[in-house]
């Protein structure tokens, strides 16, 4: 993935562009990543994928949370999945701007397809070997009847850039999913793929992240609404 070849750099680096240092300022594009809520289903341990599966009473709550917190920022617009537990977080969220959440199905999920519904068991169970063959080749593996890693990158990463490069120097709202959001971080700060499970989504977390001309800035992972930030 590639946002105009941004890259995270440290404070230390960022002294370094001092001559800009305005500019970048003034070019400063925020996305607030979220997590959709619990799901309805999370107790199981199944993989939903593109499964299209509601909130509980939990999560809606979650999103309620967010919703909140963000309510006294200037938000430009908000996007979201198509699938229900992003949409429904997406118009909980939109509301309290008198905004309508953008739908894309190219922030879906990764499509986890034979596997989607089945726990970790069960799928070593039904197709025995290919947990152990994704693990091998994390990146290109497709599941079976699904997508790779490297394909849901492919899928996500026009979307995003076309939403930052939409709504240059706005503060923008992303709900999403677990999968999309680590491949969303992992460019942000520069790292490999082989490293997208190395970064925690909690159900309901807020991301922050500031592009600016050459650069991304993360400015919270994995943030808890009442606490974090």
């Amino acid at each position: 993935m590639n946002y105009s070849d941004l890259e995270f750099v440290s404070d230390f680096d960022i002294r370094n562009y001092k001559d800009n240092w305005d500019l970048f300022m003034n070019t400063c594009t925020r996305l607030y990543l979220i997590r959709h809520g619990q799901v309805v289903n999370f107790s199981t341990g199944v993989l939903n994928g593109h499964n299209d599966v509601d909130l509980s009473g939990r999560g809606i709550r979650q999103m309620e949370a967010v919703a909140a917190r963000l309510k006294d920022e200037d938000i430009a617009a908000v996007y979201c999945s198509d699938l229900t537990r992003s949409t429904r977080g997406g118009e909980l969220v939109a509301r309290e701007h008198s905004l309508v959440p953008i739908r894309s199905s190219s922030l879906r999920e990764i499509n986890f397809g034979a596997w989607a519904g089945l726990t970790y068991a069960e799928i070593q169970q039904r197709y025995p070997g290919t947990l152990e063959e994704r693990t091998r080749r994390f990146i290109d593996y497709r599941v079976p009847e699904g997508e790779s890693i490297g394909e849901l990158n492919e899928r996500v990463a026009p979307t995003v850039k076309g939403i930052l490069g939409t709504h240059q120097g706005r503060h923008v709202v992303l709900v999403a999913h677990g999968g999309v959001n680590r491949l969303i971080l992992a460019d942000a700060m520069n790292l490999d793929l082989h490293n997208f499970y190395s970064i925690e989504q909690d159900y309901g977390c807020i991301n922050i992240i500031d592009y600016y001309q050459d650069l991304a800035v993360v400015k919270l992972i994995n943030g808890r609404p009442s606490t974090d930030f």
